[in-house]
């Protein structure tokens, strides 16, 4: 009996980026929905159920795909652009410029934009960690002198997305821009596991529309 060959290929652990606040949300959605249409479908009447159900698979894919696809996952060779319907896997030496505006944004060396879903852009957020920096700036009553408690302090005074970006553009800078063997292939895949049961689902609803 032979042993397995160990793979080659070192292992990269991932680092992820999301909504914690997409998924809180999207968890209490989809209890609203599953409650309402479930309840429907089994004390509605008539074509009541069977609307209820398609309803249920067309909205529940949806915002499963807003809310909880959603993520980015990065490591030493790729970045891993999960968005609602897409998923978009790119090496480091094709990433040019990851950017947060209104929105996240990453940009390809041709030029190509991605947007990143799972690092929602808050203004708000902006704002206060604006106003924190402006405080800082004029009086810090803590006396910091240590690298460490530097490092969290700008942290601390940065907005969720900023900093998101700032450790993307780390990760990309340690990557550097030549390529390496075994190095990730770009790819763009459709979600047709969310999209199908929607489309579904949506025609089903037509359907019973049109017919009732």
């Amino acid at each position: 009996m032979t042993s397995p060959t160990p793979s080659s290929e070192p292992t990269y652990a991932d680092r992820t980026f999301r909504s914690p606040a997409g998924l809180v949300g999207g968890a209490l959605l989809l209890l609203l929905i599953l409650w309402i249409g479930v309840d429907a479908a089994i004390r509605g009447e008539g074509r009541v159920p069977w609307m209820a159900l398609a309803g249920l698979l067309t909205a529940v894919p949806l915002v499963i795909a807003f809310t909880v696809r959603p993520v980015v996952s990065a490591n030493d060779r790729r970045i891993r652009i999960r968005n609602p319907f897409r998923t978009i896997t790119l090496p480091w030496t094709d990433v040019a410029d990851v950017r947060a505006s209104y929105s996240s944004e990453l940009f390809t060396q041709d030029g190509t934009k991605y947007q990143l879903w799972a690092v929602p852009v808050s203004l708000r957020q902006r704002k206060k960690a604006a106003r924190r920096q402006s405080r800082q700036s004029m009086d810090d009553p803590y006396g910091r002198t240590s690298v460490t408690a530097d490092v969290r302090a700008t942290k601390a005074l940065t907005a969720g997305a900023d900093q998101a970006m700032v450790d993307l553009r780390e990760m990309a800078e340690r990557a550097g821009d030549t390529p390496v063997a075994g190095d990730a292939v770009a790819s763009v895949r459709w979600a047709y596991e969310v999209i199908a049961p929607a489309v579904v689902g949506a025609v089903l609803l037509v359907v019973l529309g049109a017919t009732g």
